[in-house]
């Protein structure tokens, strides 16, 4: 989004959660990196999936308080979303005993696929430009607790650069954050499976899923509304090269799961289900329909159920 719409949603969403820390949500839209030289990429088509690869499952972005309506509902949907994302204060307000109650009652509930809900922690990092301490030191908001146990599955990493940056210093930043959170879970529970999320909200560089430098198990690909996603908005994949332009990034991609589609001001609940579909269709693994709009989109759920959209997409793949 428009980076003073980006400035309006963050203050508005920081107010609502009397949250002491500087506000920074959503993802931005930088303009797509190609070389001079190189041809206007084409729109590739969309890609079938492999014979097993996993089909459609919903994550949803939570930015409201622990017992805000938004998560009840959450809670108490079944079969449950697959991913939840919980925001204290743009990830630097205490993670504190409502939050981890809140947590651990997400992650008791059971998907469609017969998984338990993960719930990761949101940490903002300004497009790699954060000091990287003070990233840390949000992820240790919530992996280092007081009762020194984990209450997530992993870290959101929200205004995440989608370009590699000079020598690929940028996309090694970011291979550094996620080492980061897979050592500290693992010194809290060496049995916790660990989940790393970048959110650059656009196609993103593949670099960023080079074997043996990957960043994130999952990127958000498409952060926008349903007239974007539905028309120019949508640049043709999830991933792009500097010189050969957009693709679906299947081939870095053999579980289904890497990439994550956000939409909103999605008007109806055919929409929502076009949406999904759609979403499958362009290789997302994780995708998530609301009719919420501008300034916060993740702050209230759809006027359809959770439900629908998580038995929806279980039909899928």
């Amino acid at each position: 989004m428009p980076r003073a719409a980006k400035a309006l949603y963050a203050v508005l969403a920081t107010l609502a959660l009397a949250a002491p820390a500087p506000a920074v949500t959503a993802s931005a839209r930088d303009a797509p990196v190609v070389a001079a030289d190189a041809p206007t990429p084409t729109p590739p088509p969309n890609m079938p999936r492999m014979p097993g690869v996993r089909g459609l499952e919903i994550g949803v972005p939570a930015y409201v308080s622990a017992n805000d309506r938004m998560l009840t509902d959450l809670t108490a949907t079944g079969p449950a979303a697959s991913v939840v994302v919980l925001n204290p204060g743009n990830g630097d307000a205490p993670f504190d005993a409502p939050w981890r109650a809140r947590a651990d009652a997400l992650r008791s509930r059971t998907t469609s696929t017969g998984e338990k809900t993960k719930v990761l922690g949101y940490v903002h990092t300004d497009h790699g430009n954060r000091d990287i301490a003070a990233v840390k030191a949000s992820v240790d908001n919530y992996l280092r607790t007081s009762d020194r146990r984990l209450h997530v599955d992993g870290i959101f990493f929200d205004v995440v650069s989608r370009d590699c940056g000079p020598a690929n210093a940028t996309r090694d930043r970011y291979a550094e954050l996620r080492r980061y959170v897979q050592e500290t879970m693992n010194a809290v529970d060496p049995a916790a499976p660990d989940l790393v999320v970048n959110n650059p909200g656009t196609a993103i560089a593949d670099c960023y899923l080079e074997p043996g430098r990957r960043t994130a198990d999952v990127f958000v690909t498409f952060e926008d509304t349903y007239a974007a996603y539905t028309g120019a908005g949508w640049l043709g994949g999830n991933v792009f090269d500097p010189l050969a332009g957009y693709r679906s990034g299947a081939e870095l991609d053999p579980s289904g799961t890497a990439f994550w589609h956000l939409v909103h001001d999605v008007p109806d609940a055919e929409a929502m289900r076009a949406t999904l579909r759609t979403a499958f269709d362009r290789g997302a693994g994780y995708a998530y329909a609301t009719s919420t709009v501008m300034p916060n989109p993740w702050n209230a759920g759809p006027t359809w159920k959770y439900r629908a959209q998580t038995t929806y997409a279980a039909t899928l793949g």
